[in-house]
């Protein structure tokens, strides 16, 4: 078991029986899960390390999927673990030199945060932002689906929901889709192929025939290959959702809440 300097709370290990769902952002590949309870040595205010970043922080407000404030944000900032937010901040210069500045929707999420999604989406009747982010889906498929999961990879540190802001026209960069669409519409590879950065136009995977432009896919590209170049790994199902590589912190999952260092 790897051991982390400075943690002043000390580690207990759970060990998962297949009580965990299978998740879209969960660990890839342990079963044992560390949590820190409230230590938060390791990790920084992502605008102190990128001054350039605009903030959005969607889970500290109302407008998101659940449709209310999410538990454990506290205020809407930002935080990563230091090295996480390192490389984000190459990122951030490489973008900034085209022209365009980073858009943060979330960052490190605490572990009650991915708890409230979990009750919530048992409340299969509550279906208030169906409309905004989920039209063509029954909510109690989140769950089979991998939309709504126990674990979250951003509750490890090392995650981080963005878009692009195009500083231009000072507007947000058109992607063709909004931040926490649940639907294939969302996938990297929709209408075109992430690793060769063509557009192919093929819509199939959507249930109502939704397509997205040549600019658009164009635009989510400039934004992953931008990630990619700086040690940010992609999401299959979510063109917004990228996690370090060598994240620090693989199989821990804090619980800290969200609120300035």
């Amino acid at each position: 078991m790897r051991v982390f300097g400075r943690l002043s709370l000390f580690f207990f290990m759970v060990i998962s029986l297949s009580c965990f769902i299978s998740c879209r952002d969960s660990s890839p590949s342990t079963s044992v899960t560390l949590y820190a309870e409230s230590d938060s040595s390791q990790f920084v205010n992502l605008t102190d390390v990128v001054p350039d970043v605009i903030l959005e922080i969607r889970y500290f407000g109302s407008y998101n999927f659940v449709g209310t404030r999410i538990d454990g944000y506290e205020l809407p900032v930002a935080l990563l673990t230091r090295v996480a937010a390192d490389s984000l901040r190459a990122v951030s210069d490489d973008l900034c030199r085209m022209g365009y500045r980073l858009k943060i929707y979330d960052a490190y999420r605490p572990q009650k945060a991915v708890d409230h999604f979990v009750r919530w989406a048992s409340q299969v009747s509550d279906t208030l932002m169906k409309i905004y982010f989920y039209p063509d889906l029954d909510k109690s498929v989140l769950f089979k689906l991998d939309y709504i999961c126990e674990k979250s990879g951003h509750t490890r540190g090392s995650t981080v929901d963005l878009t692009l802001f195009d500083m231009r026209t000072e507007r947000d960069v058109d992607m063709g889709g909004t931040f926490d669409w649940f639907g294939p519409e969302s996938h990297p590879d929709f209408c075109g192929n992430p690793d060769t950065g063509e557009y192919t136009g093929d819509n199939s995977a959507s249930p109502t025939g939704r397509k997205i432009t040549p600019e658009q896919f164009a635009n989510r590209m400039i934004l992953r290959n931008a990630m990619l170049r700086h040690g940010f790994s992609p999401m299959h199902s979510e063109w917004w959702h990228f996690t370090l590589t060598d994240e620090p912190f693989p199989d821990t999952y804090f619980t800290f809440t969200v609120k300035p260092l």
